[in-house]
This record gives C-alpha cells, sequence and structure tokens, in this order.
C-alpha cells in the first residue's frame, strides 16, 4: 500500500512485516524540522489533520521523557471542542538534530503500542529528509492503521509544517 501527495511524502507499508514508513523532505535544515518535532508549542501548530486542534497535555522530548495530546473538534477552546482521540508515548531515544525513539499509542486501542523510529537526514542546499518507521505488532494491526485514514492527518500536517517552516 502507498500514498503519496504532490509535496513528496510517501507512505508504504511494507506487504510482509508489521511496519509502516513515511518519508517526506522539507525545504529547512535538520536543526529546524528537529526543533519543530520536539518542542510542544510547535508540534501543536502542525500535527495532525487540518481541522483538528493539537492540546499538548505532556511534552518532555528527552531521552526517558513521555507526551500526552488529544485531538480536539472545533477550535480547541469552546464548548463544541470536543476530544475526537488522545494519543500518549514515552520517547527512548532523543538525539539532537538526527534521531528520535520513542512509542506511540491511541488511548482508544491502548494495547496497541507502536514503536516509531524518526531519522532526520541532510540531503543538501539546507533541506531535510525525514524517515520515520512505524513497527506494530501484527499485520492486521498494520492495516487496520493504514484503513484509518491516517495518511490524512500526516499529509495535512506535513503540510502545515512546511507552511511553519516556511515563516521561519
Amino acid at each position: 500500500m502507498t500514498s503519496s501527495d504532490d509535496r513528496r511524502t510517501t507512505i508504504e507499508a511494507d506487504p510482509a512485516l508489521p511496519v509502516i514508513r513515511i518519508v517526506r523532505e522539507f525545504d529547512a535544515p535538520p536543526s529546524r524540522v528537529f526543533r519543530a518535532w520536539t518542542e510542544p508549542e510547535l508540534v501543536a501548530r502542525w500535527l495532525g489533520p487540518r481541522d483538528r486542534v493539537m492540546k499538548i497535555d505532556t511534552w518532555d522530548a528527552r531521552t526517558g521523557g513521555s507526551y500526552r495530546y488529544s485531538a480536539l473538534a472545533g477550535d480547541g477552546a469552546g464548548p463544541a471542542s470536543e476530544v475526537i482521540a488522545s494519543f500518549y508515548g514515552s520517547f527512548h531515544e532523543v538525539r539532537r538534530d538526527s534521531r528520535l525513539v520513542q512509542t506511540f499509542t491511541f488511548e482508544g486501542v491502548p494495547d496497541g503500542v507502536s514503536l516509531e523510529t524518526v531519522v532526520f537526514e541532510p540531503v543538501g542546499e539546507g533541506r531535510t529528509r525525514v524517515s520515520s518507521l512505524s513497527l506494530v505488532d501484527s499485520l492486521a494491526t498494520r492495516d487496520a492503521i493504514m484503513a484509518s485514514g491516517m495518511d490524512r492527518g500526516v499529509i495535512e500536517g506535513y503540510e502545515q509544517l512546511d507552511e511553519l517552516l516556511a515563516a521561519g
């Protein structure tokens, strides 16, 4: 299974392994992309689909740290801002500007932990290639994730990250 947008996002599910690989290039050096990936006030501005507001509950992006955030419907402030989904995990390895290893769990499926490795690679001319590999417990889990509409959240989130990086 593969999907991509015109801005270089590739989402692939290996047919033989319970993994999802996402690759995307950004017009910024690794230090800026990594910062946008690890500073909570920046993460909240780009993560997820455009029609959701991300509320960061906890974000401690260091080796041994943890995180929890929720996707909200509406503007995130009023009474119509209901929680759509919440996610949490632990940062197992944080190497500045180059690599993150973390767990990721959707609260609605607390037994479905994925292990994610994200690599930030300079590709010249101030650009960065981000490669994310998520390992889950089974092909069925992987297929359910791929069918969940996660590609929309990834692609729209990365478009928002492009906008954030372009703004400086």
